[in-house]
């Protein structure tokens, strides 16, 4: 990564520097656009973490249903995480990540 060291001065707030922003697109940006691109963005988050509860469970080498009864939660609640139609949050998130990282210990502490 560049860095780029830039001086501004105070006297003259005006005369700020040119940045690599196109402001005419910026301001040619609808708040319709916005949605668009929040709606988009969020889709994807849901599928990296249905990839991340898909690959923990696969790693651990359990069948959805397996997983499910040694994590505590529904099947169905699994299979929603890894069709990215829901998104573990809190300590079910947090779990995942314990699994990931120390999956013997975790599972010990789950049994």
């Amino acid at each position: 990564m560049k860095t780029v060291r830039m001086t501004i001065d105070v006297q003259n707030p005006m005369a700020k520097p040119v940045g690599r922003m196109d402001a005419a697109r910026v301001d040619a940006t609808t708040e319709a656009d916005i949605a668009k691109h929040k709606a988009a963005d969020d889709a994807e988050a849901m599928q990296d973490a249905a990839k991340f509860a898909r690959r923990v469970r696969r790693r651990l080498g359990f069948s959805q249903a397996e997983f499910a009864e040694r994590i505590d939660v529904s099947l169905d609640t699994i299979r929603n995480w890894e069709q990215g139609k829901r998104c573990p949050t809190g300590a079910a998130k947090a779990l995942l990540k314990v699994l990931d990282k120390a999956p013997e210990a975790a599972l010990a502490a789950l049994h």
